[in-house]
């Protein structure tokens, strides 16, 4: 699941430091694609101080929504379809369809939970903000990441750039998919595939806007 996803479970929790452990993980691989944490190995360097404690909590529940989610039916059932409606448009493309196919149903929930008003983004941001630095560094550094100035670059430009409340306007889907994209490969999509794509998934999140929250009533269940 994408930021906004993992964020609607704990939506009306009062620990910021929670949300941003919540969102952790991706805001790692997103400063620096080829960071690999595995704070469950060291689980007894965080249970203090609490704001410690209350990363490493949102981090595990993080690891395990997706695991939940990407063992899902609902994951498996619309990702082979979105892979068989984009296929045609990405053959001349290095994406793979599979790939595509799977963050672009990440990026729908997303906008679909802000259409329709189920998340405030300001809240999600305002926690990012009020989240406390310096224990974030410090799981940072018990996790063998030393250099924490290029994570925190990433982390201060994600939050000035507001970039996900883009994501109310459904034509900006195939902007953010191609951004990911971006981080792969230098010229992805050409402006064609991007109009057809545009196309394609507008239509498919407005067929998947009446069910899309399923998956997150089947989630929170078994969190709870």
């Amino acid at each position: 699941m994408n930021f906004l996803s993992h964020y609607y479970f704990d939506r009306n929790t009062k620990f910021s430091n929670l949300v941003v452990g919540i969102v952790l993980p991706d805001l790692i691989k997103n400063a620096k694609k080829d960071w690999n944490l595995h704070p469950e190995k060291l689980a007894t360097k965080f249970d203090s101080p609490q704001n410690l404690n209350s990363i490493f909590t949102g981090w595990k529940r993080h690891i395990l929504i997706d695991r939940y989610f990407h063992n899902s039916l609902f994951f498996t059932e619309h990702t082979k379809s979105i892979k068989l409606e984009i296929a045609p448009i990405l053959h001349n493309s290095p994406i793979r369809p599979s790939f595509l196919a799977h963050i672009a149903l990440e990026v729908m929930l997303d906008s679909l939970l802000i259409i329709d008003g189920l998340i405030d983004v300001d809240d999600f941001y305002s926690h990012l903000i009020k989240s406390d630095r310096h224990s974030i560094s410090h799981f940072l550094e018990l996790n063998q990441l030393k250099d924490t100035s290029i994570f925190f670059n990433f982390f201060d430009k994600f939050i000035e750039s507001r970039y996900l409340h883009s994501y109310r306007e459904t034509h900006q889907i195939t902007y953010a998919l191609n951004r990911i994209c971006m981080r792969i490969w230098a010229d992805p999509l050409n402006e064609s595939q991007k109009l057809q794509l545009t196309t394609v998934l507008v239509s498919y999140l407005n067929q998947l806007r009446p069910s899309f929250m399923d998956i997150f009533v089947d989630i929170d269940s078994r969190l709870n």
